[in-house]
């Protein structure tokens, strides 16, 4: 899993592109583009705008709004002018793309108010994706994107919907453009990047489906790891979570994080959720550590974080996690993070804690 996302917005530009090329006589300003307000003028335009905007933020490091800069197109610019210009902008962000680092997180609002290099590429390539396809439907041409586009986005940043057959559709559905047998109509929609939580010496990074399915069919998950990692336990809660995506049920703010160290971006194990709260919130909390990064304090940093997180919402009570009886250092780690033992039997203990 080495695609930073340079080439996939690539591609969806190249794509894109091909489509307004096939209507670059006809009038973009006086026609609306398929169900947004704008003419087809303007989405066109505000393709190459977001593209720019998404390669300023990481460019730029951006930490707590956007990067106060926008593009404006020369008065009498025409609709090849303005292809130039998506051309162009989509050229930048994929460059930013492939030059930012993999740990650089950088300003947006939605939802937890930071997106790494993936997530906006993500972005990137859905705005192209579907302003391309508000574009064709308002000037009644038929437009799909390569299958492998629309499946790259729904991966990464609507890990919440539930796949379908058609990664196409289920995207235009899933973003009020079209419909889907057996589902509800969407009428207001947001994507929705990993969450990432922050320790003095610790980044737990939450994982996506794209990243899930590497990891539990042996990859990397797009991390770089510590000699001996990733350790079982975090392929095995990567299954649980594709098996949660697959089934429409993940709740990704409970799934699972990578625990990244800061002083090298390695990752060295992971923690997570065995699934959303339950109704009276409760919610099991699991991790482990590759080896060679055991004995340092990093799991109870990374448990007393997610902790403090998970308890400071609406719907999480109480926190538990079952050790062998066997595993000592363990047992010490939900300890020190202020769990106490609950109960136990022959082969387990069981440890809670609640706000």
């Amino acid at each position: 899993m080495t695609d930073m996302g340079g080439e996939r917005v690539t591609e969806a530009v190249e794509s894109a592109v091909a489509l307004l090329r096939t209507a670059v006589d006809r009038d973009w300003e006086g026609v609306p583009a398929g169900r947004v307000e704008w003419s087809c003028r303007t989405t066109a335009t505000h393709i190459a705008e977001d593209l720019i905007a998404y390669a300023g933020q990481l460019a730029g490091r951006a930490k707590d709004a956007y990067v106060p800069f926008e593009i404006t197109l020369e008065e009498g610019t025409d609709n090849p002018g303005v292809i130039q210009v998506i051309e162009t902008t989509g050229a930048l962000f994929a460059t930013t793309l492939r030059t930012t680092p993999r740990e650089v997180r950088a300003f947006h609002p939605y939802p937890f108010r930071s997106a790494g290099r993936e997530g906006f590429a993500a972005m990137g390539v859905a705005e192209v994706l579907l302003h391309a396809h508000d574009i064709a439907e308002g000037l009644g041409l038929a437009y799909e994107p390569p299958a492998h586009l629309p499946e790259y986005v729904l991966t990464r940043i609507f890990p919440h919907v539930q796949p379908g057959p058609d990664h196409w559709r289920t995207l235009l559905w899933a973003t009020g453009r079209g419909d889907l047998p057996g589902r509800a109509p969407v009428t207001a929609w947001r994507w929705n990047n990993n969450l990432v939580l922050d320790t003095d010496r610790l980044t737990l990074e939450g994982v996506s489906p794209a990243a899930a399915a590497d990891l539990a069919a042996g990859g990397s998950g797009g991390f770089d790891w510590v000699v001996g990692g990733p350790f079982q336990g975090t392929r095995e809660a990567s299954g649980m979570v594709l098996k949660a995506y697959e089934a429409g049920v993940h709740r990704p703010e409970f799934g699972l994080f990578v625990l990244v160290r800061r002083e090298d971006d390695l990752a060295i194990g992971g923690m997570g959720f065995h699934g959303a709260p339950d109704e009276e919130g409760r919610a099991e909390i699991g991790y482990d550590l590759v080896e060679g990064a055991r004995g340092r304090g990093y799991a109870t940093e990374a448990l007393r974080e997610l902790a403090r997180w998970s308890l400071a919402r609406d719907d999480v009570n109480t926190l538990f996690a079952t050790v062998e009886r066997a595993n000592v250092p363990s047992q010490g780690v939900v300890a020190r993070a202020g769990f106490t033992k609950a109960s136990e039997d022959a082969e387990f203990l069981a440890y809670e804690l609640g706000r």
